[in-house]
């Protein structure tokens, strides 16, 4: 498992994966990441330790993922990923939040700030199409507006590749997310062991009629494949 990686060509970070309790929602219909996850905190912050000694500070930004939440990784984690923030003088960190943990964030960007250090957050909203997301899906978002979202989250992720979606549909989903947040990230949907699964015409679709007009757009990373960040596992497709 690769667990810190260098983004170079937009909004250059350090990125690291972390592993905490696990996602407590497990709900989604696209998802398993959340197996990524162990309740032996010593052992997680074994890991964690390992992942977040590799950083630098050499863009002065750091990105933590943690197949889930940031408020799924424990205490001692959090207070390394500060350690290692003021060490290397990293003044931007990233995070992971699900909808249902909103109420989390004030309080981690005040501790964050205290330290001189901005807390962005992204969140896995994945389609603005509601009927899609919460009955196909089950994401658990139960938020209609974007501009409310985006009361919360500074960033959003965008899921593509699956049935259903089309040439508008995707387009406009990335359209909604740049109009009210400051970044958008499109995952296509590889195969795993959830029940929703990839449907390739649409995965085709993208490549040729989305894919082009938004590649080298600076606000919008396009994940063809899930590990393009360079953490995970290419062999299990975590």
């Amino acid at each position: 498992m690769q667990r810190y990686s260098i983004i170079r060509d937009k909004n250059p970070r350090e990125i690291v994966l972390l592993r905490g309790k696990g996602c407590q929602y497990k709900r989604c219909a696209f998802c398993d990441y959340h197996e990524d996850a162990s309740q032996d905190e010593k052992e997680n912050l074994r890991i964690n330790r390992i992942a977040l000694s590799q950083v630098t500070g050499k863009y002065g930004s750091l990105e933590i993922i943690n197949s889930g939440s940031f408020c799924e990784l424990d205490e001692n984690t959090m207070s390394l990923i500060i350690d290692t923030c003021r060490n290397r003088n990293i003044r931007t960190v990233h995070f992971e939040c699900h909808w249902l943990y909103r109420n989390h964030i004030p309080r981690l960007r005040e501790r964050f700030s205290a330290e001189g250090i901005k807390a962005i957050i992204k969140t896995g909203i994945e389609t603005f199409d509601y009927e899609y997301r919460e009955k196909v899906m089950l994401k658990g978002i139960k938020e209609k507006s974007p501009e409310r979202l985006s009361k919360d989250f500074d960033e959003c992720c965008l899921l593509f590749g699956l049935p259903g979606q089309d040439t508008k549909s995707m387009t406009e989903d990335i359209e909604t997310g740049l109009k009210w947040f400051n970044r958008v990230c499109v995952n296509i949907m590889t195969s795993n062991t959830a029940r929703l699964q990839p449907d390739k015409d649409v995965i085709r679709t993208f490549l040729q009629e989305v894919y082009p007009i938004y590649r080298n757009n600076i606000r919008v990373d396009i994940l063809l494949h899930n590990t393009d960040f360079g953490v995970g596992n290419k062999d299990n497709e975590l």
